[in-house]
């Protein structure tokens, strides 16, 4: 069955697609989204096998590109680091993905593998179109001044909007409490315009000048920059002024308290905040804020400010926003068909970093990628490191055990719990069996509240996470009647 359709932020219209054959299937929420340049979206999808194979899913994951031939897993994928989250319960996956890129335009499939080895993707998958904001400028006439137009000024969008969304509108810099998608204003040729989504006011669309194409503007390299502390960042911007510059100088409005005019911005090198740990380079054009000796208080959204004779930019247009924080390193450990592939990761860095990896406490010469690229061995731990900040190790299980209580002569009627455990990053997943590999529980503890004859026998557990598996020794029990 197949039903086409189509989400509109945040409405959702028309639902349910369904792919499969002989009891395998997934079935997706939509076929087709489409999404705002730095909104959330999350892809939703449920899965089903047959139950007559008597098998569980191991693995499940999304993907959009294939690689020797076989799915990646997009959490392997560098470009999406920091963005990307599954949320799966039961029979049921949800992808979420943050701070979308036009980039991020693809088709979306969800993928489930059995402990038998049996793979199923569902085809076709979720195609994801992600689009951002621009300002058109249309249906000009001359007015009084010679260079100046009556003109209608929109905020478009290839995605089909709500009718109800709330919009920002910015000239040259200032928010000018325009609330609705177009309005119609006096434009001169000097001035520039940008709009944004309510919902997303730190994501505006790119700035577009009144008439021609040059005017005065200010464009951030980046819209939020993260670092760790006792580091340094650079904050840098590109600006265009149609007059001669009379100064420049960077600031944080949420250091307007300490200003002697809370509405008139000072230069932040003039705050003692910063003292001695603030650099400037500015050139005809392009500026850069080097902050050093970071601190968590110095997580704030900065802007950069010029002023000709007659001319101030504004500051209401969303600046650089800088969070500063410790890396909370993490090896990720992702199932590939080539086995294990290990990820540094920290939601504070981006694909570019550099990073040291190391084996059982040595260092892996030149491994630098956030992607482990090296075979991964079960009898290894592996960890990862970034400046001066290190991740724990992960490993398979070890020093695993199993227990019964109580010990002792087994009666008919008692009470029995075999418990299995082991030392594992990430933590294992344990599975009990009886001697005929029947599947028993997929617990660390297997209760007998009250045991027969029929539970003799021998048991045994594995221990396994996505770097090995092991198995215990058979533990026998032998019930004894009154």
């Amino acid at each position: 069955c197949l039903c086409l359709s189509l989400i509109v932020l945040p409405d959702v219209l028309c639902v349910t697609v369904i792919q499969g054959q002989n009891g395998w299937g997934v079935t997706y929420t939509s076929t087709q989204i489409c999404a705002v340049k730095g909104s959330t979206v999350e892809i939703h999808c449920s899965y089903r096998y047959p139950s007559r194979i008597n098998a569980t899913v191991e693995r499940t994951f999304w993907f959009t590109k294939l690689q020797d031939k076989e799915p990646v897993d997009l959490r392997t994928d560098s470009k999406y680091s920091g963005r990307v989250q599954y949320r799966c319960h039961e029979k049921s996956c949800t992808l979420r993905i943050s701070d979308l890129r036009e980039s991020d335009s693809a088709e979306y499939k969800f993928r489930f593998i059995t402990n038998q080895d049996v793979k199923y993707s569902g085809l076709p998958g979720v195609t994801l179109s992600v689009t951002g904001l621009q300002v058109q400028i249309s249906g000009s006439t001359s007015c009084l001044s010679e260079t100046c137009t009556w003109a209608k000024l929109k905020c478009h969008n290839s995605c089909r909007l709500p009718d109800h969304s709330s919009y920002i509108w910015y000239k040259n810099g200032e928010n000018i409490n325009k609330e609705t998608s177009s309005y119609s204003d006096y434009v001169y040729p000097t001035d520039s315009y940008s709009c944004a989504l309510n919902a997303y006011k730190d994501v505006p669309s790119p700035s577009v000048c009144g008439h021609g194409h040059s005017c005065n503007t200010v464009t951030y390299t980046d819209r939020s920059v993260c670092a760790f502390t006792g580091s340094s960042v650079d904050i840098s911007c590109t600006y265009k002024s149609l007059k001669s510059i009379k100064s420049t100088f960077w600031f944080s409005p949420e250091r307007s308290r300490r200003w002697q005019n809370p509405s008139q911005p000072e230069d932040l090198s003039t705050d003692s905040q910063y003292t001695g740990r603030v650099h400037v380079e500015t050139e005809r054009g392009r500026s850069t804020l080097r902050i050093s000796d970071l601190r968590e208080r110095d997580s704030a959204e900065y802007h950069f400010k010029f002023i000709t004779p007659n001319f101030e930019w504004r500051s209401s247009l969303p600046g650089t926003t800088l969070t500063v924080t410790d890396p909370d390193l993490q090896v990720q450990v992702i199932w590939s068909s080539t086995g294990p592939k290990l990820i540094c990761h920290s939601s504070c860095l981006t694909d570019r970093s550099s990073f040291l990896w190391y084996k059982n406490e040595i260092m892996i010469q030149g491994e630098t990628s956030p992607s482990y690229g090296g075979h991964v061995d079960p009898a290894d731990s592996y960890s990862c490191s970034y400046q001066r900040y290190r991740s724990t190790p992960v490993y398979a299980p070890k020093l695993f055990s199993v227990l019964r209580t109580p010990p002792g002569d087994i009666m008919k009627n008692d009470s029995v719990t075999l418990t299995c455990s082991s030392d594992a990053n990430p933590a294992a997943k344990y599975t009990w069996y009886k001697e005929n590999q029947t599947l028993l529980s997929e617990e660390p503890q297997l209760v007998f509240s009250s045991i027969q004859s029929s539970d003799s026998g021998q048991y045994y557990c594995t221990a396994q996470n996505e770097l090995g598996r092991r198995t215990s020794e058979a533990v026998f029990i032998n019930v004894n009647c009154e």
